[in-house]
């Protein structure tokens, strides 16, 4: 064994204690570090030759690398939609790189069992019924890829062909229907074969983000289609009426799939709970738990009704593995990958820490505090909200000449404050600026401090 290696074998618990240290560091630090950090050129090393040890590899991460990592595990992140870590979560995903489990088969040790109870845990929170089978993947755009694999051999299912087996150009033409689709939507059709252009983009009711579900039906007379629903939209956070779309079935033949990546979760408050009212009778759902439920990234979950044609797709067919059983398939044959880590431990340990009514608690928070930083906002006469605060995203632009170089410009300026960070967005055509509450440490102290570095740095 090289020496180096042999050395920090021997003081692997001074060496992890080490690490813990830094990390508490960090979290510390999170309210007096830069929500966003404008990153410098990085000189190019060559590969060295011989290594210098981990406890010496510490200290120069935090002496190259540490000062310029952002602030996004903390509570005035706003861009994006970006969780954060609760303690549980942390403390699993440490766990989860201790074990080191490839958690694709059930033949050598318990990960498989502990990911099929997570599963069931996050169906139960979000009221998705025992219909829905489900396995983690590595976040929303995985998440929406699988279902969307699924739907697409539906659909070859109702014209006589396996798409797995024969691929997508068997299938012939595909429709997907839709009023707001994510972009991750568009990335998975590319990567399926279906390509971009399948997408129809539909009415959505007026001022809203929601689709016109009397157009929608309209467009379902051609036949068998896939349709994607949001649960949440990006910048208004708006949703689809899932139930009367469910309801069309009645009537036409499609998939229903759900891009509820954050939205979601509004299941776990009573008061929005009605969103997302028909999710249930979704063919496939599409859920981010780095997001919502506060764990690290790298973390998703799929929902489907046909898990058989989810089997079909992803199958592993070699012996070493273990051939697939349609009855209970080992999670090698349900996800695109072969190899996969133990993701489900973190979200295990979140849910037991804090179950029902923690997590409730910091989606109603952060609501709470979207509200707040729109009601701020909105007093403020250079500044004009774009949309009602819904849920957790605040979406404003400028009350006069809001174009794209003035609101990037606006960006660039809260984030150089270090106080927050935000994104841009269009909306109906207009630039604006989406500001996106997820994390579980926001406070109505750290959303004034977010009102006033938007305002200060707002063009007059």
């Amino acid at each position: 064994m090289d020496h180096r290696l042999a050395a920090d074998l021997d003081d692997l618990p001074a060496l992890l204690a080490a690490t813990r240290d830094l990390a508490v560091r960090a979290l510390a630090g999170l309210e007096h570090r830069p929500a966003a950090v404008t990153p410098s050129p990085a000189k190019p090393e060559p590969l060295p030759h011989n290594g210098i040890g981990l406890r010496a590899t510490l200290a120069e991460f935090e002496r190259r690398w540490e000062p310029g990592l952002s602030g996004s595990a903390g509570p005035r992140y706003a861009g994006f939609v970006t969780g954060g870590t609760t303690p549980a979560a942390l403390a699993g995903d440490w766990l989860t790189s201790t074990y080191d489990q490839n958690a694709c088969t059930a033949r050598d040790s318990s990960a498989s069992e502990l990911e099929h109870q997570t599963i069931a845990w996050i169906a139960e929170l979000l009221g998705i019924g025992p219909d829905h089978a489900g396995a983690f993947v590595t976040g929303a755009t995985m998440s929406n890829l699988v279902g969307l694999a699924v739907a697409r051999e539906w659909l070859g299912e109702r014209r006589g062909v396996s798409v797995a087996d024969q691929g997508v150009g068997a299938l012939g033409p595909i429709t997907v229907l839709s009023g707001s689709p994510h972009s991750t939507i568009y990335k998975a059709l590319s990567v399926l074969g279906i390509g971009r252009d399948a997408v129809r983009l539909l009415p959505t009711l007026p001022g809203r983000e929601a689709v016109d579900v009397a157009a929608l039906r309209d467009a379902l007379v051609a036949g068998p289609a896939i349709v994607v629903a949001n649960a949440g939209t990006v910048n208004t956070v708006d949703f689809d009426d899932i139930a009367a779309i469910a309801d069309l079935r009645d009537e036409y033949d499609f998939w229903l799939h759900v891009d509820g990546a954050f939205g979601a979760f509004a299941a776990v408050t009573p008061d929005h709970a009605h969103l997302v009212a028909g999710i249930d009778r979704a063919d496939s759902i599409c859920v981010d738990m780095h997001k919502w439920l506060n764990v690290p990234y790298d973390s998703g979950v799929q929902f489907t009704r046909r898990r058989d044609l989810q089997l079909r797709i992803f199958g592993n067919s070699a012996v070493y593995l273990g051939l697939p059983t349609e009855d209970d398939p080992d999670f090698v044959h349900l996800t695109p990958e072969s190899s996969r880590r133990l993701r489900a431990l973190p979200a295990w340990c979140a849910l037991l820490a804090y179950g029902r009514e923690g997590h409730r608690d910091i989606v109603e928070r952060d609501v709470m505090a979207a509200h707040r930083l729109g009601d701020q906002l909105s007093h403020d006469e250079h500044i004009r909200l774009m949309a009602p605060v819904r849920l957790n995203v605040v979406c404003f632009t400028l009350a006069e000449n809001p174009t794209a170089e003035r609101m990037n410009a606006w960006v660039d300026a809260i984030a150089a404050t270090g106080e927050t960070f935000v994104t841009p967005t269009v909306l109906d055509g207009v630039p604006g600026i989406r500001a996106a509450f997820s994390n579980w440490r926001t406070t109505d102290a750290d959303v004034d401090r977010i009102a006033r570095a938007i305002t200060t740095c707002t063009p007059r």
